[in-house]
């Protein structure tokens, strides 16, 4: 077990330097002067404009600007912002709040999928499973920005459920809505997940000589069924985990969160480097560490995984 988490964490050394470095490079080829555009329709001085690009050392080559930006990061230091702020407290001021979205959002999907994919499973065939099988194809065809609208439109503003925007002051209350949106968006294929598997447990040997040795329904199926039907569906909403910690940018846009995804489009917009890089950076370690948690979850759901060679 042990041999196999250091693995994996070696495994986050090349996937560091991956990304970066790709993140990096096409930040630097995009078209235009990110100090330029700090001054929008103004005319600048020519020389405040070669100071500001000698700070930030984007007079240096491709390669010098990535030695000076992984410097900076083994230093603990993100760098800064074409606007004079670190980069350490932009991501210590967004990431909290699209973290709290994300945990609700997985909680919703997660619940919904083992409780209507189990309950579907149970009644194959039946009313209650082509309903919930045809509600799920309908959150999976429609756009998030469609779904984000309209849930905003009737639970927000005309039946007053919720705040119809997050904004600046916000806390785990203020974001239940887009919580909602992104939880129901992402049940549907957790959902559909759960329900295959279970009907797939169902039909094991195992099972069906639990049922032979007299054991109850109500034994069976959590005890049996729901521990080794739940692994595609973890493995799932960790990806899901992932994605969201990236940033919702349409929802987080629409219902005005200030998390990552608006600071990361914004700084794609400014080509704001070392903005980007940092944010993806920690992205990366942060996706690579939650795999490894669902992949040591895996044994304890299913003793049969054992970490070999």
């Amino acid at each position: 077990m042990l041999g196999y988490i250091l693995r994996r964490l070696l495994q986050v050394i090349p996937v560091f330097f991956g990304a970066t470095l790709l993140i990096y490079f096409m930040v630097f080829a995009l078209p235009g002067d990110p100090i330029l555009a700090l001054f929008g329709d103004k005319t600048p001085n020519p020389a405040v404009v070669e100071a500001l690009r000698a700070q930030y050392h984007l007079d240096e080559p491709f390669l010098v600007q990535y030695f000076y930006y992984i410097t900076g990061i083994f230093q603990g230091n993100l760098g800064v912002t074409f606007s004079g702020q670190s980069v350490n407290d932009v991501l210590a001021r967004t990431l909290p709040v699209t973290g709290r979205l994300a945990i609700m959002a997985i909680a919703i999907e997660f619940t919904l999928a083992i409780i209507i994919g189990t309950v579907s499973a149970l009644r194959k065939g039946k009313f209650f499973d082509n309903t919930m099988l045809v509600i799920a194809l309908l959150f999976v065809a429609l756009p998030i920005f469609v779904f984000s609208f309209l849930a905003q439109y009737f639970l927000a503003i005309q039946w007053g459920w919720f705040k119809p925007t997050v904004g600046a002051q916000n806390d785990w209350g203020d974001l239940w809505l887009p919580a909602i949106v992104l939880g129901f968006s992402l049940y549907a294929t957790s959902m559909r997940l759960m329900r295959s598997s279970v009907i797939d447990t169902l039909n094991q040997d195992w099972v069906r000589t639990a049922y032979s040795k007299g054991m109850s329904r109500s034994r069976v199926i959590p005890t049996h069924v729901l521990r080794n039907s739940l692994i595609p569906v973890i493995t799932n909403s960790a990806t899901n985990f992932g994605v969201l910690l990236v940033g919702a940018t349409v929802t987080e846009g629409i219902f005005n969160v200030p998390g990552v995804g608006n600071t990361l489009f914004q700084a794609i917009q400014k080509h704001e480097g070392p903005t980007v890089v940092s944010f993806v950076t920690v992205f990366v370690i942060i996706y690579v560490i939650v795999n490894l948690l669902v992949d040591l979850l895996y044994g304890l759901l299913d003793p049969r995984i054992r970490y070999v060679k």
